[in-house]
């Protein structure tokens, strides 16, 4: 009685006095009355959730709310590190299958060894039990300094072995890969724009260097952004003193820009840079910046078009709201956002571009004269309007993804054979092999292998199909022998034996390869 009658005298109050009559008070008061004369009991704290939602909706498709679980597990990549025990696995059949322990982390410290499975975590079994990902990896994280107790089946010891790790903080990098391609051509990729992103490049750069590198190929195919000074960074090294990187603008956001210190150690070499259509935000700062300065050549097909600038805005409880508050510019004043009328038109453009055929010729790509723009240095003529559109374009290539190939994929069969594989012939490969470069040269995914694949394929109800199989057979033996080079080294090595599939990395090492190549401001 009491709420209702507060309910009415601050509702009548609120309707009379305009200096409560804002949209602000009208939302405050509609949740209390609702949370206070509603027939059934509410949960407030939904309701609000609910309501933020409904109103970044309305927004654009970045704005965002995140609860504070979310916001714990949304920061974990970008901060370059995590408190747990150490290890790359794969949950396969419901175990966990140790890929590797982190080099000098907690797990290999106390002798946890690849191809080692874990079965208990502090005396509760986690394997067979169909617990997913997540419900394992929060028994197995945990604060630094605490400890957590495994118990482990090792092929070729009948008992199981128990180990105690204590947690530490475990390093997450933002590159999977820096190799020589050859002689003089260094390869990187970058996989996000993380806090640690900047110095993993440079030592990255320098690693190379070191090695004889004199070009190099940037991929950031499939890298969906981050940090934006993490951008910053990576431009530092190859773009000149002062040259302008990216610029934002908004309503209430003036404009502010990001400039080159040109100190970096990259200045002179030719630089290549892979992008595909799920390359996004800060990998479209990078691209953007390189090729409207006439830094170097971009190679693929149009990256996604996010340039949307978000700020993040803590609330009390630990969640969070992501405000997109201004937009993104390159050089040249292109913005990088694709248009977004409607969510469901906006989430549904990449599939729209397959449609159009887009992936497969830059002839299916129109740009209306008014988004022309010119680079800095030789003023070549690029587009605005939503991402950015490559010198070189690069036709996505899905002829070997047959229905066959993505059911043994898709289905865990590749993995799952990969692991057995591992298992079975870890310690003899690398006793045949001793080096990943002689692995890289000499090694074949036999017939014997291939048919125990196939083998496993129909046990997991997988029908064989000849003609699919032939057809993806290239893809297939490619595939399975990248993984075991991860496994067995690391995920330099997996890039280096999956990019020999690549169209884009063949066209960069190509117009890297070509002495009279004209590249822009190459010195």
């Amino acid at each position: 009685m009491l709420a209702a009658f507060c309910c009415l005298f601050w509702g009548g109050v609120f309707a009379q006095n305009s200096k409560f009559n804002s949209p602000s008070r009208k939302l405050q008061l509609a949740e209390f009355a609702i949370a206070n004369l509603y027939v059934d009991n509410v949960d407030e704290n939904k309701l609000v959730e609910t309501a933020i939602v409904k109103m970044l909706e309305e927004l654009d498709p970045h704005s965002t709310y995140s609860d504070p679980e979310e916001v714990k597990r949304l920061n974990e990549p970008l901060q370059g590190n995590f408190d747990g025990i150490g290890i790359q696995f794969n949950m396969v059949t419901d175990t966990l299958f140790v890929i590797q322990p982190v080099s000098g982390g907690p797990s290999e410290k106390v002798g946890i060894l690849a191809g080692d499975r874990i079965v208990e975590v502090n005396d509760t079994v986690i394997a067979g039990v169909k617990m997913n990902t997540d419900e394992v990896m929060r028994r197995l994280r945990g604060p630094k300094g605490s400890k957590v107790n495994v118990k482990v089946l090792r092929g070729g010891v009948k008992e199981l072995l128990s180990f105690t790790i204590r947690r530490d903080k475990i390093p997450v990098y933002s590159l999977d890969a820096s190799y020589m391609v050859d002689g003089h051509i260094g390869y990187i990729r970058v996989n996000r724009f993380a806090a640690t992103t900047g110095k993993e490049f440079a030592d990255a750069l320098h690693n190379l260097q070191k090695q004889g590198m004199k070009d190099l190929i940037l991929d950031l195919q499939g890298n969906g952004g981050g940090y934006l000074n993490a951008a910053i960074d990576l431009c530092d090294q190859v773009l000149g003193s002062k040259e302008l990187i990216v610029y934002t603008e908004g309503r209430r956001n003036p404009r502010t820009e990001f400039k080159a210190k040109g100190d970096g150690d990259f200045q002179n070499g030719r630089l290549v840079v892979l992008v595909d259509e799920f390359s996004a935000s800060a990998s479209e700062i990078v691209t953007g910046a390189i090729q409207d300065w006439d830094r170097g050549i971009v190679v693929g097909r149009r990256t996604f078009g996010k340039g949307l600038v978000q700020r993040p805005i803590d609330l009390p409880d630990g969640s969070m709201i992501r405000l997109t508050v201004a937009r993104y510019y390159t050089p040249s004043g292109r913005c990088i956002q694709k248009p977004y009328e409607s969510v469901e038109q906006y989430n549904r453009d990449l599939i729209e571009r397959y449609n159009r055929g887009e992936m497969m010729s830059a002839d299916s790509i129109h740009f209306p004269d008014s988004l022309k723009a010119k680079t800095l240095k030789l003023g070549r003529t690029v587009y605005g309007g939503g991402g950015i559109m490559p010198d070189y374009f690069v036709p996505i290539d899905t002829a070997m993804y047959t229905d066959y190939y993505m059911n043994l994929r898709d289905k865990g069969a590749i993995v799952q054979f990969n692991i057995k594989m591992i298992d079975r012939h870890r310690q003899e490969w690398l006793k045949k092999y001793k080096t990943f470069s002689r692995f890289n040269r000499d090694f074949e995914v036999d017939d014997a292998m291939l048919k125990e694949l196939v083998a496993l394929g129909e046990t997991m109800k997988i029908p064989y199909n000849e003609t699919q199989y032939q057809t993806a057979l290239p893809l297939i033996k490619t595939l399975v022998k990248a993984l075991i080079a991860r496994d067995m080294w690391d995920m330099s090595e997996y890039f280096q034996v999956i990019n020999t599939l690549s169209d884009s990395m063949k066209k960069a090492v190509e117009l890297l390869s070509e002495p009279g190549m004209n590249f822009p401001r190459h010195k």
